[in-house]
């Protein structure tokens, strides 16, 4: 039994050699394995998260339940990579990991600690390509009606944003082991326990894709190959097995170079996308196929169901020539979709003098009246000082200090004034105070791709045909009688 990934089921709290997201504000997460007990001589920062609001050991981050806020700690790094000797050791009260000393807690700094899901690890990820994000990927998760238990053939694997959020919607349990690797399983328990076959063109980032994804203990749920799909297409797997997919996604910057590789029958090789249309049948098939034999090769698609395919491009005319591709190769239902993510923000614009001091909100004279006062007030307040001076120098200008103090100038210095506020909002409904507006995020990380999706029906052949014959002329005859 593989040990159950953070991804699909992170527990109640944190574990040793866990993924796990440490949350330092809202658009700042740093993913990190917790490593507690590593082996001597590792470095010191593979223990250590060192942040701009603090440092925070391994050890102060496992068996922690999830959401839990962890105070910084004060951590000394000297001899980083060196060895102490025994009496500096003696001095120090001890080695602390890989030579860091913790002294306790920090005076400020902290970070929440978050389990990893596939919309937390798309915003923290290490970005290798360009990142497919939540907002889009959600959506064509949703349009090609991925259910758990299916299996997903995912082409441009990049970052694998896609990937982790794949596996996720296809996860029905891990498939069973043989022969010490779960690439052991024959394909209908695979099918049943969803899969995703990931192909990358980029050798180095096929190989850290699968790195991850061992780290993230969802490797028996993806086979990733490195392969050119242009020119080897999806049916060799670096398992051997044929996908058998549901469903396609292809993020590829000629996606219409892969699409012929997506048949039911043998495509022809060397063939162009303007090449001149072929039966599906097979019937007139160009006779210059490929090395591998017709009877050898397999279709990487289900042959039980209707095939939903999208495609990721970024440009118009990378959608129009993939859309002529899959009218000649007979997929139906094409269409082009953009997806636009906008959050709003809503809330009340309170402004004024008495909003100083207070958190969202605009402390600037709403009225001319309000401004006038505190010009008053400023001027009465410089008026008071230079009487005061005078009137230490000459004693007759008390007087007239006195009326100044009289009329409220320099009773109550500016922190007196601003704890006035605070007392006074409680009183206050500021829920129904100041205007309603609203605004868009300035910052939306989301594509400005096209999304292209397709439909390719489930093959009729000559047993399907003469199924539903006898079929219905045995409800013919029925009638009959």
């Amino acid at each position: 039994m593989a040990a159950v990934s953070p991804f699909l089921d992170p527990g109640a709290q944190t574990s040793e050699g866990q993924l796990a997201l440490i949350h330092l504000k809202r658009d700042l997460l740093t993913p990190v394995i917790l490593e507690p007990s590593t082996p001597d001589g590792e470095a010191t920062e593979r223990r250590v998260i060192n942040t701009r609001f603090g440092s925070f050991p391994h050890s102060n981050l496992v068996d922690i339940p999830w959401g839990t806020q962890v105070r910084a700690a004060v951590v000394d790094h000297r001899g980083r990579g060196k060895k102490k000797d025994k009496k500096r050791k003696r001095e120090d009260g001890g080695e602390g990991e890989d030579g860091a000393q913790e002294s306790g807690a920090a005076t400020s700094g902290f970070a929440h600690i978050v389990p990893p899901t596939p919309e937390t690890w798309t915003t923290s990820l290490p970005h290798r390509t360009q990142v497919v994000y939540t907002p889009d990927y959600s959506y064509v998760l949703q349009r090609l009606r991925v259910r758990p238990g299916d299996t997903i053939i995912e082409a441009g694997a990049g970052s694998g944003s896609f990937t982790h959020a794949s596996v996720r919607a296809v996860f029905n349990g891990y498939p069973a082991v043989e022969n010490g690797t779960a690439n052991g399983a024959d394909s209908k328990k695979r099918k049943r326990n969803g899969h995703v076959y990931s192909f990358e063109f980029h050798e180095q980032r096929a190989e850290k894709l699968r790195e991850e994804l061992r780290e993230h203990r969802i490797d028996p749920l993806v086979t990733v190959t490195h392969a050119d799909v242009y020119e080897d297409g999806f049916s060799k797997t670096i398992d051997g097995v044929a996908p058998q997919a549901d469903a396609v996604f292809l993020d590829l910057p000629a996606p219409w170079m892969a699409v012929k590789h997506l048949s039911r029958t043998k495509p022809p090789a060397g063939k162009s996308s303007t090449s001149t249309p072929q039966p599906q049948g097979g019937a007139e098939q160009d006779s210059s196929l490929s090395s591998t034999s017709t009877s050898s090769w397999q279709s990487p698609l289900n042959p039980r169901k209707t095939i939903r395919l999208c495609t990721f491009s970024p440009c118009i005319e990378q959608v129009q020539r993939t859309t002529t591709e899959l009218r000649r190769l007979g997929w139906t239902n094409i269409e082009m979709v953009e997806v636009l993510h906008r959050r709003i923000d809503v809330r009340r614009e309170r402004i004024g003098l008495q909003e100083e001091g207070l958190r969202g909100t605009i402390p600037m004279p709403a009225t001319v009246d309000e401004a006038l006062g505190r010009l008053r007030e400023v001027e009465g307040r410089l008026k008071l000082f230079h009487e005061s001076t005078a009137a230490a120098a000459n004693q007759d200008g008390g007087a007239a200090a006195g009326a100044n103090v009289e009329k409220g100038w320099g009773k109550e210095s500016k922190n007196q004034r601003l704890l006035k506020i605070k007392e006074l909002e409680k009183e206050r409904k500021t829920y129904k105070e100041g205007r309603l507006v609203h605004r868009t995020e300035p910052e939306i990380k989301t594509h400005t791709s096209y999304l292209c999706f397709a439909l390719l029906p489930r093959e009729w052949t000559a047993a399907d045909e003469e199924k539903a014959r006898r079929k219905w002329e045995g409800e013919g005859s029925k009638e009959d009688a």
